[in-house]
């Protein structure tokens, strides 16, 4: 019978090859994080992340395995948080897959945009150590009294509860924005520091599920502007606070035709639609040019 530990260690390995992970620190952290303590009491509901979003997009029932032993909790499964909004604690590798992009290092200042109950913020919070500090948001009132209680053990956390589109994070190392946008919104941009990295989701609506499908970018702030690259798939719910519909049809065109792979930079330039914009915006333009 294997040990709690070692489980965590076993899950940490796991998380690392399904998410493609090449941080050390960041694998680490998923053996030291206790995720049991994050989600409530027992019995917890684990399932497969393909069965929740079949059970998301109204397809199909939820399918959830009850538990009450925590080594269950150390496999790449979600873990219901709410199950009547279809709410989890994401999965494990994909999630390590956006951290990891992040590139964080020891004393860094990180903003994480929709937290839930904070057990990735607890992530966070272990790279950057206790000489960094991490910024959280979350919507729902019940979940961020729950995170603010969950990471108590990190002094580095705050915890705002409320709009995270909202949310003056100051100037950050990196952002991770866990909720569907449309763009990047230049107080995001503004706030990231020289070689700043921001993931987020740039995502279309499905439906009226709240859901959206798309992919996951990083943006970098070089000296000559803002880098972009394309990081994963993504479905998530979305951040009704950082859509415009008017871009919406533009990137549901760039989804389709595979634009958004070749995105390579953000402007932020004054200029009129030309062939390299994928998504145009006159604040933020996502573009296929490179960065001069």
């Amino acid at each position: 019978m294997f040990s709690l530990e070692d489980c965590r260690s076993f899950y940490a390995e796991e998380v690392r090859l399904a998410g493609h992970v090449s941080g050390a620190a960041l694998v680490e952290a998923f053996a030291r994080v206790p995720r049991e303590n994050f989600l409530g009491p027992p019995p917890w509901q684990v399932g497969s992340p393909e069965g929740r979003a079949i059970a998301a997009a109204g397809v199909g029932p939820s399918e959830y395995v009850a538990t009450s032993d925590p080594r269950d909790l150390y496999h790449n499964l979600v873990v219901v948080v709410d199950e009547a909004a279809n709410l989890n604690n994401g999965q494990p590798s994909a999630l390590a897959r956006w951290i990891d992009a992040l590139d964080l290092k020891p004393g860094e200042r990180v903003y994480h945009l929709g937290c839930g109950v904070g057990y990735y913020t607890g992530i966070l919070a272990e790279v950057v150590g206790a000489s960094g500090g991490v910024v959280a948001s979350e919507v729902r009132a019940d979940l961020a009294a729950r995170a603010k209680e969950n990471l108590a053990p990190w002094p580095q956390v705050a915890v705002h509860c409320g709009d995270g589109a909202a949310v003056d994070p100051g100037p950050c190392d990196a952002m991770l924005i866990n909720a569907g946008v449309t763009h990047p919104l230049p107080a995001w941009l503004d706030r990231l520091r020289p070689g700043g990295r921001i993931v987020l989701p740039l995502t279309i609506s499905v439906g009226t599920t709240g859901l959206g499908q798309g992919v996951m970018a990083r943006l970098t702030r070089e000296a000559s502007g803002y880098s972009a690259c394309f990081v994963s798939f993504v479905a998530i719910y979305s951040c009704t606070n950082a859509r415009d519909s008017a871009r919406e049809p533009l990137l549901r065109n760039a989804l389709v035709t595979g634009g958004l792979l070749k995105m390579k930079s953000a402007r932020r330039d004054v200029h009129e639609p030309a062939e390299t914009c994928i998504v145009h915006g006159a604040d933020v333009c996502l573009s296929s040019a490179p960065l001069p």
